[in-house]
């Protein structure tokens, strides 16, 4: 699990240690729904709300006049209801296809690491016969994520884009409880917005 915290914050830390005209910061907000992959969709627009808020760093690269791809860091943070506070850090691999006047889809996998809070008192029984509370700082967890989504640009110019995007991510959470729930997975909708990170002038 360390492994993967090293590799995220390495990743993390190249990215904005080369900040370009083609950098960008994304921000969205976000409900999410426990179920299978592509299982619940109407369900993240009623019932439960689980909420989460999700900052992005990224790049364009490979950039061609209809599509191109892209890499982002992300974190965020979510609530499940009863079950834990999510703090997910991870990186997205991604590629983007201009569609319509404006309107690009985009597709994305990613990975990562996420620290699990639970969200309710947990207990446990000490030699004395007491129960002591044991929900401690939360635990380890890592993250595997696949994200379909639609973007639109209000306008472009040689220091970026500016759009509104939308996001349908499944993510699976692992190893939630290895005796009888090891992979938990995760439906979100997020709508978000993409700003171009201003290229910095070097003194000469």
């Amino acid at each position: 699990m360390k492994s993967i915290i090293t590799i995220v914050a390495i990743v993390c830390i190249s990215l904005s240690a080369t900040a370009q005209q083609s950098h960008y910061m994304t921000a969205a907000v976000y409900n999410t729904q426990n179920a299978m992959p592509f299982g619940k969709f109407s369900g993240l627009f009623d019932g439960v709300l689980h909420p989460g808020i999700e900052l992005g760093y990224g790049k364009d690269f490979w950039q061609k006049p209809k599509h191109f791809w892209f890499f982002e860091c992300k974190a965020g943070l979510f609530y499940h209801r009863y079950v834990q506070y999510g703090i997910p850090i991870y990186f997205d691999f991604g590629y983007s296809h201009a569609i319509a006047a404006g309107f690009s889809v985009r597709a994305a996998a990613g990975a990562g690491y996420m620290h699990s809070i639970p969200a309710a008192d947990k207990f446990k029984l000490n030699s004395n016969g007491d129960y002591k509370n044991n929900k401690g700082i939360g635990r380890m967890q890592a993250i595997a994520t696949l994200g379909l989504g639609l973007e639109y640009s209000l306008n472009s110019s040689e220091s970026g884009r500016v759009a509104l995007f939308t996001n349908y991510q499944q993510r699976i959470q692992f190893p939630f409880v290895k005796s009888y729930v090891p992979l938990l997975p995760y439906n979100s909708f997020m709508i978000g917005i993409h700003m171009p990170v201003k290229k910095s002038h070097s003194k000469k």
